[in-house]
């Protein structure tokens, strides 16, 4: 089965050529890292948090994320954790087979993960309708693209998102990552506050990114819950905290924040992006 992209022409460019231009757009924006990043080899990096709404408006923060990968180097596979936006499929669901389709090529499923991961946890199963239209993890594959074609990965949509399902599935990606041998990095694709003013976005999603730092997913959880704060995958990020701990990352670091106010100009109601890497 090959899944065909959902969003490009959308979220970002459609011609290959103009989505490479505009990736390296990203990358030297002033609210990205500012320079195309160097290929390494150290491995140290374990997840990454990372948005996903259209280039143009997350694009240069995404960047911050994908830099730091490139300069750390690759891994065998990566994970991708988003949240469910279209309500189609089941609770957690995952694809355990074909490939799916960018404008800069095909991403191989890393099958024998995806099916170690349902056998795993009992409550993810393989569901392509939940993947058809979201767009959560598929504005990830391009920048991965563009810095090395060769790699394979995971999507996994969580439309439950409370602290349990995201805990039973962060374990069962560090176990499963251990058994079959794996180098992965766990991608956590999240917005954070939609829709709100500017200042008010910042301040509760500061809260949010302390708890994130501090590695602490049921503090998090719990602030997001308190303040009722719009972020759309908080799942997504709790769960990764749980793999990347298990898998031995000990910090948190935020490498960039900024909202859609910071390239409209309009920060009367913004969505809020944030871009932070587990060691």
């Amino acid at each position: 089965m090959i899944r065909k992209p959902a969003v490009a022409g959308l979220f970002y460019e459609k011609n290959p050529e103009m989505l490479r231009k505009q990736i390296e757009w990203c990358f030297k924006h002033n609210l990205g890292p500012g320079s195309i990043p160097e290929i390494g080899n150290k491995r140290n990096i374990k997840g990454v948090v990372a948005p996903h709404a259209g280039y143009s408006y997350s694009g240069p923060v995404a960047a911050h994320s994908y830099y730091d990968i490139a300069e750390d180097g690759f891994p065998d596979t990566y994970i991708i954790l988003c949240p469910n936006h279209t309500g189609l499929g089941s609770g957690v669901s995952t694809m355990n087979k074909g490939a799916w389709e960018t404008p800069l090529g095909q991403v191989e499923i890393d099958g024998k993960f995806a099916d170690l991961l349902i056998e795993k946890t009992g409550i993810m199963d393989s569901n392509p309708d939940a993947h058809i239209r979201e767009h959560s993890a598929e504005v990830q594959l391009p920048f991965l693209q563009y810095l090395n074609p060769e790699f394979k990965f995971v999507p996994v949509t969580m439309w439950m998102q409370d602290l349990q399902t995201s805990m039973e599935i962060g374990v069962s990606i560090a176990e499963a990552a251990e058994e079959l041998n794996r180098d992965v990095v766990v991608i956590a694709s999240t917005d954070f506050t939609h829709y709100q003013p500017q200042k008010q976005a910042y301040l509760q999603d500061m809260q949010v990114i302390d708890a994130i730092k501090a590695m602490d997913e049921k503090r998090m959880v719990d602030v997001v819950a308190k303040l009722n704060v719009t972020m759309c995958g908080y799942g997504p990020v709790a769960a990764t905290m749980v793999a990347v701990k298990q898998m031995g990352a000990t910090s948190s670091e935020l490498k960039k924040y900024a909202t859609s106010g910071d390239t409209t100009g309009d920060d009367s109601s913004v969505v809020a992006y944030a871009s932070m890497v587990f060691k």
